[in-house]
């Protein structure tokens, strides 16, 4: 079993007599992760699936007596893919007000109806977690350091499923699966996509794009759809965690992209699953893009995991003047470039480095990028 580094933080946060939130994209553990949760735990609980009808049904017009009896003397309740349960905002409200002793634990693949279901009713009643794919700090704590580097290349292929992990030799296999059937399953059960094919379209596209500025406007004429289109849909992968978007940086320069961002993936073997490229990187070309993805996921999942909260970004000017990541945190900023050849020196602007004096600027290569990570 790999621990997962929120195990130990809502356990300490359970002790607050807060509703949980467990956001993720479906299949990165978060049923194991609460199961792990109440075992620890130890305490009598109950387990709604909203992914089967019948759980549905209970909760349709359920009154705080019903919502009583339904729980019984269980100390723990946990609603798992709470998004497909109807009002559940409502209910959970009613259950925390009426219960106060009683554990409650949410889980939900997607944030979008879910978020907007939790967003009144439980203000001030929840706290939100998110659970990614498996990360490298998680992976060295399961392993060793040693053992993750020497699997590098591997990762930036295949990814950090859980289930690609811990089934070795079905990689390809497990993951055209993924991308086929669960990626994004509750984005097309809500009927909000009127033509998946243009789903698959817009994903595939964007993973060509990694690491690129993306255009709205040119996205929507490459697949045949208008830019309202877009922009829609490259919202709600976001909101079921398949992508992130990475915003340009500008505070002062005349001539520095303003308006612009970069998409990338939370996984790289998603993303190579969209494009249908398993091959090693002896024998690609995007080798650059593919470290590029997978450093800036991985920080992202870092700084989530242990709690750190930063504003991300990347830089460029209409010039051509580059950096590939930016974090800005308790009034500080700190560049990262990122090369995957070792010998390969970082270039960073004058100008970025006299307007913003950056506190650091780190160029991140596969001999140090682990200190980022750990």
């Amino acid at each position: 079993m790999i621990e997962r580094r929120l195990e130990s933080v809502i356990l300490q946060h359970l002790q607050l007599n807060k509703i949980i939130i467990i956001y993720g994209a479906r299949q990165v553990g978060k049923t194991t992760l609460v199961h792990r949760i109440l075992e620890k735990l130890n305490e009598p609980y109950i387990l709604f699936n909203g992914d089967e009808p019948d759980v549905r049904a209970l909760f349709e017009n359920a009154t705080s007596n019903q919502l009583r009896a339904l729980i019984g003397n269980k100390r723990v309740v946990v609603f798992d893919e709470a998004q497909r349960i109807p009002h559940i905002g409502l209910s959970l409200k009613l259950l925390y007000d009426t219960t106060k002793e009683v554990k409650i634990i949410v889980t939900g693949s997607s944030s979008l109806d879910l978020a907007d279901a939790l967003q009144e009713p439980l203000t001030g009643r929840k706290l939100v977690f998110k659970l990614f794919p498996l990360s490298f700090k998680e992976m060295c704590n399961h392993t060793s350091l040693l053992e993750e580097k020497r699997l590098l290349e591997h990762r930036l292929i295949y990814g950090y499923y859980p289930e690609i992990v811990t089934r070795p030799g079905h990689e390809q296999l497990l993951l055209n699966a993924l991308t086929e059937s669960y990626l994004y399953k509750d984005i097309l059960s809500m009927g909000i996509i009127k033509k998946p094919q243009l789903l698959d379209k817009l994903l595939q596209a964007l993973a060509l794009q990694i690491g690129q500025e993306v255009s709205y406007h040119e996205l929507g004429q490459l697949i045949g759809a208008d830019k309202q289109t877009i922009e829609k849909y490259i919202d709600l992968l976001e909101k079921s965690f398949v992508i992130f978007r990475l915003m340009a940086f500008s505070r002062n320069l005349r001539n520095e992209i303003k308006k612009s961002r970069k998409i990338y993936f939370y996984d790289n073997g998603i993303r190579n699953a969209l494009i249908k490229n398993f091959n090693p990187l002896h024998l690609r070309s995007d080798t650059g893009a593919l470290w590029e993805n997978f450093f800036i996921a991985e920080r992202i999942k870092f700084l989530n995991n242990e709690l750190k909260t930063a504003n991300t970004y990347f830089w460029r000017t209409h010039n051509q003047q580059e950096i590939d990541y930016l974090e800005e945190a308790g009034g500080q900023i700190t560049a990262f470039e990122i090369k995957w050849s070792p010998h390969k020196k970082a270039r960073v602007s004058r100008n970025f480095v006299k307007t913003y004096s950056p506190e650091a600027i780190h160029t991140i290569t596969p001999e140090n990028f682990h200190s980022f990570l750990l």
